[in-house]
């Protein structure tokens, strides 16, 4: 569609780009409208031995609904297909040949040969097959109803892809909004996807519930919070690891799909756009001080502050180690299942009757159980911390 990949040796270009990123690329998903056909070549590519610090290659179907936004650009939809499967080009095609396109009394599949007979009905019989298929992808759209039956009738694509739609206002669902009309149908668009691409921040905050709507609004309406993801979108060699405004896209896990699925799941803890990756804590999982009331033996550091990336506690034998974990385990919700005689809660019941563990997180959010009522507590509330006693 927008090839500007020029040059004796494009490939050569194209593959050096990638092994001498900086920041290293360790994800690489190939974008095509319609078509796998890249990706299969750049897996000839990592065959032959390039690309060796790339972890994960995979294909990203890219396809045009039959919606335009107010600047006359068609929504795009992207499916991100996972590689583990040995069968998953086999397997993509299949279920791209349910997709249809209608013209001129005819109907078209996704796939090449269909496509390319699209772009010479289209234009011009004579056509090369190459410029027959830019022609004929330039023209096909894809409802997006027909795109969920096909996805609802296909097991093994909602088992192994991710759905993503672009959010921008030129050729995203953004596009949408001067229109109350499109409202039902921006919704059902960013209802059925997994992931947004975009890098803006304020797209962020309002995907993750920080925004217009609370995350309870989000899941109501759009089934969950989604996680914001972007790319270079490289179209040119030097674009190839150089998104705008070095708008780099980090992901927390290993290099395999399963992380993507995983931030779909997680979608603030695990994905950011920044120039730098995150250091530090994350403000939600981070707890700030612990506050034990009417607690003369807790300590005159009370509230104690913590560290930001505490992991365990060091002090001599007698010093209070135990007591102080028990503390932090049930101001957040994890103690109960190691509640035991020999447990601190269990021997100093007596000095608890009337107090409380208090915990004050880095985003402002506190947790507080009664030290003697910790299983009612926790019935109700999930774990926060995972108490390794």
């Amino acid at each position: 569609m927008n090839d500007q990949f020029g040059g004796d040796d494009p490939w050569e270009n194209y593959l050096s780009k990638i092994e001498g990123s900086s920041p290293k690329i360790e994800a690489l998903g190939i974008t095509d409208y319609y078509s796998l056909d890249t990706y299969e070549q750049v897996c000839k590519w990592k065959e032959k031995g390039r690309l060796s610090d790339v972890g994960l290659i995979f294909p990203n179907v890219e396809f045009r609904l039959a919606i335009g936004t107010g600047k006359d650009k068609a929504i795009n939809f992207h499916l991100l297909i996972s590689p583990e499967d040995s069968k998953h080009v086999i397997e993509a095609k299949r279920f791209l040949r349910d997709l249809k396109f209608k013209s001129n009394d005819d109907t078209y599949a996704c796939t090449k040969d269909d496509i390319i007979k699209l772009g010479r009905d289209h234009k011009d019989e004579t056509l090369e097959d190459e410029a027959a298929f830019k022609v004929g992808a330039n023209q096909f759209k894809i409802e997006i109803d027909q795109f969920l039956v096909a996805w609802a009738d296909c097991p093994w694509i909602q088992k192994n892809a991710l759905i993503a739609v672009a959010a921008s206002s030129k050729d995203g669902t953004a596009g949408l909004q001067g229109d109350d009309s499109f409202t039902a149908l921006r919704t059902k668009i960013e209802r059925a996807s997994h992931l947004i691409f975009s890098s803006q921040r304020k797209q962020r905050e309002f995907w993750l519930g920080d925004g217009a709507l609370s995350k309870e609004k989000i899941e109501q309406q759009f089934t969950a919070c989604k996680p914001c993801i972007h790319g270079s979108d490289a179209h040119s060699h030097d674009k190839v690891g150089n998104p705008d405004l070095d708008r780099y896209c980090w992901i927390k896990g290993d290099t395999t799909f399963e992380t993507l699925r995983q931030i779909c799941m997680e979608p603030e803890l695990r994905v950011v756009v920044a120039l730098e990756p995150p250091t530090g804590c994350f403000a939600s999982q981070a707890i700030k001080t612990i506050d034990v009331s009417n607690a003369d033996w807790f300590g005159s550091s009370n509230p104690l502050e913590l560290n930001t990336g505490l992991v365990g506690i060091i002090g001599a034998r007698g010093s209070g180690k135990t007591a102080l974990v028990d503390m932090i385990a049930a101001g957040a919700y994890s103690l109960s299942s190691h509640l035991n005689n020999k447990s601190f809660v269990q021997r100093a019941e007596k000095y608890l009757a009337t107090s409380e563990s208090t915990l004050n997180w880095f985003d402002g959010a506190t947790s507080q159980v009664d030290l003697c009522a910790i299983p009612d507590h926790e019935l109700s509330n999930s774990p926060r911390v995972q108490y390794l006693s």
